[in-house]
């Protein structure tokens, strides 16, 4: 009986959040309403609020799903027994995989326009995410993998300049998607740090 319940909430817990994602990624947070999640998730509301205490709860949660599915490919490509420009080549795929459902709206939600307790949690993560990536550009760049003659603290700076850039609508108004986007600044990037001899 208590299996059939776990089961149960399991799956409305996960219709909730599937159905969050989605909306979210075509629409942006601040837009979609509990209301409409509910609806189209074909949950109540009281079930809604026996999982979350509200949408920013909820939307944490679905960031905290995607930043940790990224987390663990990223970790998987770096533990490749491959040199550094062959796992660039897979890291700009994880960027663009990312990237590919992902709607002006929601990077406006996200880096210009957003909600405190969500844009807190971002900056955790974010943090968390660029020291690794800092010690792992170290790491390539000992090796002679990536230019000895870029600081990597200005990698880092040019990284959160992107964001900026992902966010600004003259820039995203150049391109059809935001997947082209994310591709012109994945290659730009990456292509622009790896040693002359290592490409």
């Amino acid at each position: 009986m208590n299996k059939k319940k776990d089961i149960t909430k399991s799956k409305k817990l996960g219709q909730i959040t599937e159905t969050a994602h989605d909306l979210f990624m075509r629409h942006g947070i601040k837009r979609i309403t509990i209301e409409e999640i509910c609806r189209t998730a074909g949950v109540s509301k009281m079930t809604f609020y026996k999982y979350f205490n509200n949408k920013n709860g909820l939307a944490i949660s679905v960031l905290d799903s995607i930043f940790t599915k990224a987390e663990k490919r990223y970790h998987d490509i770096m533990a490749q027994d491959v040199s550094y420009s062959e796992k660039v080549k897979d890291i700009i795929k994880l960027k663009l995989d990312a990237s590919k459902d992902v709607s002006n709206e929601m990077l406006q939600d996200l880096w210009h326009n957003p909600v405190p307790e969500v844009a807190d949690y971002i900056q955790k993560r974010s943090q968390a995410t660029l020291k690794q990536f800092l010690d792992d550009i170290i790491a390539a760049q000992k090796k002679g993998e990536i230019r000895q003659d870029i600081n990597p603290h200005f990698i880092l700076y040019f990284i959160g300049q992107m964001q900026e850039m992902a966010g600004d609508e003259k820039v995203l108004n150049m391109y059809e998607t935001t997947q082209d986007l994310a591709s012109e600044m994945m290659n730009f990037f990456f292509y622009g740090i790896l040693s002359r001899e290592k490409e």
